[in-house]
């Protein structure tokens, strides 16, 4: 009779060795998530945006490299963030506007998200004219444009200069009239309570952020802090303010806002009905500066609905109801 191959007997000592490795990484991981949360946060983003068909792309506008993301089969709809923000922003509303048959462009403003940052004044009215060269880059002629706070104020620039480059436009809890706005430091925020502060200015039902977090989302304001301050300082000069000058914006217009916005106001989202009396303005209640993400079916619905409208809606103030 032949002779069995014996097991090695080594190979029982492997498993605590192998057991012994993966809780290190497991410990590494922790490790890492406790000191670079918003990392991953940004690698979870970037998985979401893959998962729902949104690509990156590059394109250089004049002398400045602006980052783009793009999804769908369709219409065109242009979708700019605001003060601070970036391409991700956009990720709760963007699968409806696909769904719904339309082809989606995020960009990052010029010092924004992945963009480039060049040593500018970071001005609307840059942003505008980069606003209107990425359209150019991209041939689309006459798409719909989305702007949410500082985005808004953009894009109702763009729109005004540029009526025939406009379809349809939407304006989230824009900026862009005179108002006794809140101090800029709020949105600067240098400290966990300035931070806390800060949610409290955008959100009505701001949550408590621990503090391993906040430290991470501060050094991310930190290193980034240069461009949002010129940004706030150019708006400050008021040169760019659009004050009587919203009535070349001739095309069909949405307004949404949230009622209990304290960054800007409703009485702001109320002065640009009155200035574009074609405007429709939908107001939700229970909403402060985050309705495209705190009631973004709502919202993506209520955007919808007024792209898809032939004829387009015309005039009219309706309040959309927090949902309990």
């Amino acid at each position: 009779m032949g002779t069995q191959p014996q097991r090695s007997a080594k190979n029982p000592r492997r498993l605590p060795k192998i057991l012994l490795i993966l809780v290190l990484l497991c410990l590494v991981t922790v490790g890492l998530f406790a000191w670079r949360p918003t990392t991953f946060a940004g690698a979870y983003q970037r998985s979401v945006a893959w998962r729902i068909g949104l690509r990156n792309h590059d394109v250089v506008l004049g002398q400045y490299r602006i980052h783009y993301m793009v999804a769908g089969q369709g219409k065109p709809l242009v979708l700019v963030h605001g003060l601070a923000g970036r391409a991700e922003n956009w990720l709760t509303l963007v699968p409806e506007f696909t769904r719904n048959g339309y082809q989606v462009y995020a960009l990052d403003l010029l010092g924004y998200g992945r963009s480039e940052q060049p040593d500018v004044d970071y001005s609307i009215a840059l942003e505008s004219d980069i606003l209107g060269k990425f359209l150019d880059s991209q041939k689309l002629a006459q798409p719909d444009i989305a702007g949410w706070s500082m985005g808004g104020w953009i894009s109702l620039k763009f729109a005004a200069e540029h009526p025939n480059r406009v379809h349809r436009l939407i304006l989230m809890d824009s900026a862009g009239l005179l108002f006794d706005a809140v101090n800029s430091g709020a949105l600067r925020p240098k400290t966990e309570p300035q931070l806390a502060h800060m949610m409290e200015v955008l959100t009505p039902h701001p949550r408590p952020i621990p503090g391993f977090l906040a430290r991470d989302i501060l050094r991310n304001f930190a290193e980034n802090d240069w461009v949002v301050a010129r940004s706030l300082a150019s708006m400050g000069t008021g040169r760019d303010l659009m004050d009587g000058k919203m009535q070349t914006a001739t095309m069909p217009v949405l307004i949404i806002w949230g009622k209990e916005d304290i960054l800007t106001p409703l009485s702001v989202g109320e002065g640009m009905h009155r200035g574009m009396p074609q405007s429709v303005l939908y107001v939700f209640d229970g909403t402060g500066h985050l309705a495209p993400t705190e009631r973004a079916p709502e919202v993506a619905d209520t955007v919808i609905g007024f792209l898809k409208a032939e004829p387009p809606p015309g005039g009219g103030e309706r309040e959309v109801s927090e949902a309990h």
